[in-house]
Formats: C-alpha cells, structure tokens, sequence
C-alpha cells in the first residue's frame, strides 16, 4: 500500500485523493444523501466513506480481475456510485461511468467496444433490457444489482458466456474471500482513470481514455481558480457519468474536504436547493435556463412584477458591471422597467433580488455554468440579482474543465482564462487548440480519431472557434455546425438557439439555413404557454393545426425578433415551424448530455423545413 500523501501537491492519483483527504479531515462531513426509508438525511464523514470504499475494494480484488479491467458503472448519483468508482480506482481498474438515461442498445455497445469485465447496475430490468439487445459481452464476468434484492449470484440463463448475476449484498459478501487473493497493484499516475464515452451527435460513441495525472491536473488547477473549502456543501444532481460533474463535483470537493450532497432527484431540485442550502452550485445552462422560464412564467400575468423585476435585473447588471469594470448596459436597457427603474437598489433587492436568491437556498457564494454555453439573457438576469454565477469552458478529452472565470475577474461574454499549466492558442479557421497535462490519451481502440484531434506535439483540436483577448477565451461555436446561407452570411447556430431560449414559449430550438436564403427556425412549444397564446389569438389549444395558424406565426416571430434584438439582421428567424412533441432521447432527436441530434432533426422535419422556403414571398 501506498504513503499516504502529506499535501496535495503529493497527490498522483484518485485512490491518492481520497486517502489524502480521510486523513486530513476523518470526522468531518463527507457525504449526505437521502434515506427513503428514514425520510431523512443521513451523513458519512471521510473516515467512514473510506471504510465503505475499502469493503467494496475487497470485494473487486476478490474477483481477481484482469490488469486495468473496465468496470462499467449504471447508477445515479450517491453513495452506491462513488463507491463503485472508488473502489475500481482503488483496485487499478478502470471505471466507465454510462449515461442512466441512455438507451440498452447504446450501452451494450459501450460494454462490447471497452470489454467491460463487470457491470454494476441499480435494477435488475436494466440488465434485461441490455441484454436483450443481443449484444454479445465475452469479456463480461459479473453484473452486480445494488437495489433489488437479488438472492445469490448465478450465471444467466442462456450460453456460457453469460455473466454471473447478482445483489450488492452477496457480492460483498465475497470480500471475506480476497484474503488469499493477492492484492491488486495500486495505479500509477498514467494509468486509466477512466473511459468516458462521448454522447456524439452523430455516428457511435467514443470512450475518451483519461489518466489519473490528467485528472489530478484538472482537480488541482480549479481548486487553485474556485477555491472551494471545508466548510463549502456541494449539491450533486448532474449525472456522475457528466465528466463536469466528474471533476468539478465529486472529485473537487475531495480534494477541498466539502461536503457533497446527493440530490433526490431533479424534479425534487427546486426542494433539495431549500433544503440543503448549497453554497457551490455545479450545473449547465439548462438548469438556469428552466429556474428564469418559470420566474417569467409567473411574472408574464402581472405587468407591475415584471416591471420590477427588469427595475431589479437592469439596476443590479449596471452594479455588477461597474464592480468588474465592464462597460456600463446602454440607458435604454432599463426602458421596460418606467418609473421602477428609479427606486434604490436596497428596495429593489429586498423585493425581487432576494426572494430569487432564497430559491437556491440563500448561500451560494459561487455557481458554475459549463457543459454548453450559457446564454447572455440568462446571465444578466442572475448575475444582476447577485448569484455570483461564473461559465467555464471544457470537453469531455480535457478532463474536462479548460477555462473559468473567478469571481473577481467575471466577464460573462468569456469562458475565463485558462487554468494553470494550460496551454490555449488559435490555429487554423479560428479553432481553439488546447495542450497541456489535462489533455486525454486519446479515443479507445481509435487510433485513426486520435490523430484526428490531438497532434504529435500535443495539441488537441477542439473543434470550436474562438478568439483570445488579453487572455479571456471567448467561444464563437461550432466550426462544424457553423450554418452558411445562400447569401454567403455565417451563423453559429448555437448562440442563437440560446437566445431564443429566453423566451419561456419556446421549450426548444432548432435552426436552419444551410445554403438556404434565410434563416428559419424549428421550436417545441411549452404546453402551458401556448394555451395563454392561444386563447390571446382567440384559438383552440387542444387543435394542434392552430400551431399553424398565421396569427400564431406572427407572435411566434415578433417574440423571436425581440429576444433576438442583439443578432445581425440576417441571422434572425424569418419562419418557424412548431411542435408541441419534445425532443428526447428516447425519441433519438437528443444526446444522453442533451444536445441536439441535429442530423436526426433535419430528416424527421425535412418536408417541414422544405415548407418554409417555399411559402409566398419567401
């Protein structure tokens, strides 16, 4: 067995981290989760989490795996999964954290492409449901079901290949037997930590080999941007199979000794953020997105609110610019507010700044958006009302965190600087290229995409456009999804659908215009909004043809052009289609990190698409 690191800037590896931190702060929080049982919240300290990981450490060496076997993790997030991954690092083998919400036929095809030797899932259905699919797993020699109660473990019914299948309980129950099994050799600093398989919009997904000293690098770089403590919570309710999630909100919080609460569930965020009073908030756009639709959901109805609140939102964004020394928002920003515009600050934020605050529980003292690019409507309206809210910027082969702002040095058009001891610079057609000790090994068992992306000095390629301004990163979008019309105009889409986003009847957002002559655009309706609108226009909601109607069309688009005001003339929607059918991955219209199959859109919607052009006078 390895010392026990001493500071961590003798930590190499995972396993390192962990006892680094057991050893520093034994009793302190750790961990909370919640008991359904109990209906309450049960804590472990660092000690006790440590003697958890090191019973299901036994467990693993007793099965006398392979050298670096892959251990293939199907849990939400909580104690059962940070055990999972704790214990497989613990025993040099090599954790795939696989998406809860992705589809059996995606996952048998990451356990067959990374030859998983074990799969821990959290129901039995799941297994079935894989297994099903018909893949053949060779390499497959146990699947272990944490939440149902499993009797014995038994091999399947079915070939010889088929894998021993049984309860948590039983398999742990196997750790008495590692005593003569020999003990499994600790990793070293550039051995796999982990194969993460990218989502991939289109085409199979790729498993991102990450090393422990990547890992260890990224960890202690933000530490050194974010500075979290041991009297911070965490609130974990993004997917630990998220490499954001991975690093800045399981493997962070180790290495600053904060406590990490586990989230029931998202729909029970909104409660949990009350309840357990986070004061570091890890999350995507999507999560501020949804919290500001619904603040205008409640404020649309009352014209006197929703003037105090943009009263509030234009005041404290003028505040928040001066105290970063950004240029001052333009005198006309605050028009929609009238006479509330001139009432104090105090008044204002006693009003609208701190009821808000109170939904994330009243003590966040820094939230971080990564993941996808947070929207300037978005941050305007949260960084104005004081959520000390900062975007980073990463990819699942950087480990995955590049850039962040700090909370003193906070442009939120930017994505920050680069973390210490990482390289950025501009290569060819504007794409950001990123080296440094962060940067992936490169794709399992894909040699030929490696080359693709990471060049022999080191230079991975990240495939967005960016510029660099006295340091800052500011992102452009995709040089893949860049949409060129007919009439030569270049429009990320990206950023546009986010600004169309802001407007609480659009759920989702699709554009279009490749060699087109305009821009048009494909939404899902939110149900509840375009019952309002369509009872304004004097329309049926339940006719879905009313979507359609030419009256819907135009208010649709009056609202596109207003939250759009800030876009080139050209890149504003000039026709839409709507929908009121989600997007999901069930429905394969979204990756299991929810982007937008966009391959997948253009050819269910073709005829659609092809309608708007086509319309008179297009």
């Amino acid at each position: 067995m390895s010392p026990i690191p001493s500071d961590i800037a003798s930590v190499h590896t995972l396993p390192q981290l962990l006892a680094y931190r057991a050893a520093c702060t034994p009793n302190a929080e750790a961990y909370r989760a919640f008991d359904p049982t109990t209906q309450s919240w049960m804590s472990l300290t660092w000690a006790q989490a440590a003697q958890h990981v090191g019973t299901w450490a036994q467990a693993l060496a007793a099965m006398q795996l392979p050298a670096a076997a892959r251990v293939a993790i199907l849990l939400p997030n909580g104690l059962n999964a940070m055990c999972a991954d704790q214990s497989a690092l613990a025993t040099g083998c090599v954790p795939v954290p696989l998406h809860a919400i992705d589809n059996p036929g995606s996952i048998a095809y990451i356990l067959a492409d990374c030859e998983a030797s074990m799969l821990i899932v959290s129901h039995a259905e799941q297994w079935e449901k894989i297994r099903a699919v018909g893949t053949r797993f060779p390499a497959l020699r146990a699947v272990v079901i944490t939440d149902d109660d499993t009797p014995s473990f038994k091999a399947a019914a079915g070939s010889g290949e088929d894998p021993a299948v049984g309860s948590l309980a039983q398999w742990l129950a196997g750790a008495a037997h590692a005593d003569g099994a020999p003990a499994p050799k600790a990793p070293d600093a550039d051995d796999l930590a982990a194969i993460v398989y990218t989502s991939g919009t289109t085409g199979k997904p790729k498993g991102v080999m990450l090393t422990h000293h990547n890992v260890v690098s990224d960890v202690k770089a933000v530490l050194d941007r974010i500075a979290p403590t041991v009297d911070d919570v965490f609130l974990s309710f993004l997917p630990l199979s998220h490499t954001f999630e991975r690093t800045g909100g399981y493997y962070l919080p180790i290495a600053a000794g904060s406590c990490v609460a586990y989230a029931r569930s998202v729909p029970q965020l909104a409660e949990d953020l009350k309840t357990v009073r986070p004061t570091v908030l890890v999350s995507v756009p999507r999560i501020y997105e949804r919290i500001h639709a619904k603040l205008l959901e409640k404020l649309s109805p009352m014209p006197w609110k929703m003037q105090l609140y943009e009263a509030a939102q234009h005041r404290g964004w003028a505040r928040f610019c001066t105290m970063q020394g950004l240029p001052a928002p333009a005198a006309e920003d605050g028009r929609a507010a009238g006479w509330m515009a001139a009432l104090p600050w105090p008044v204002l934020q006693a009003l609208v700044a701190k009821p808000l605050l109170a939904q994330f529980g009243g003590r966040v003292r820094v939230a971080v958006s990564g993941g996808a690019p947070l929207s300037p409507t978005i941050a305007k309206c949260f960084l104005g009302l004081g959520l000390p809210l900062i975007q980073g910027y990463g990819m699942t082969e950087t480990a995955p965190v590049v850039s962040v702002n700090s909370l003193d040095d906070n442009d939120p058009a930017c994505v920050g600087k680069a973390l210490p001891g990482v390289d950025v610079r501009i290569g060819e057609n504007h794409e950001l290229q990123v080296r440094g000790p962060i940067v992936m090994k490169g794709y399992w068992k894909r040699p030929e995409d490696t080359a693709k992306i990471l060049s022999p000095d080191g230079w991975l390629g990240t495939g967005d456009q960016a510029e660099l301004v006295n340091g800052r990163i500011y992102i452009k979008g995709r040089i893949k999804e860049i949409i060129v019309t007919s009439t030569g105009e270049k429009i990320p889409p990206g950023d546009l659908e986010l600004a169309l986003l802001a407007d609480p009847l659009l759920e989702q957002a699709f554009v279009v215009g490749e060699n087109r002559p305009f821009i048009a655009c494909v939404a899902v309706l939110n149900a509840g909004e375009w019952q309002r609108l369509a009872a304004d226009l004097g329309l049926s909601a339940q006719d879905t043809d009313g979507l359609n109607h030419p009256s819907v069309h135009r208010a649709v688009l009056a609202r596109i052009e207003k939250n759009t005001a800030s876009f080139a003339r050209y890149a504003v929607p000039r026709a839409v289609h709507l929908t009121l059918d989600p997007w999901t991955i069930e429905n394969t219209f979204m990756t299991p990190t929810l982007k937008l199959k966009r391959n997948n859109l253009m050819a269910n919607f073709a005829q659609a698409i092809d309608g708007m052009y086509q319309k008179p006078g297009r």
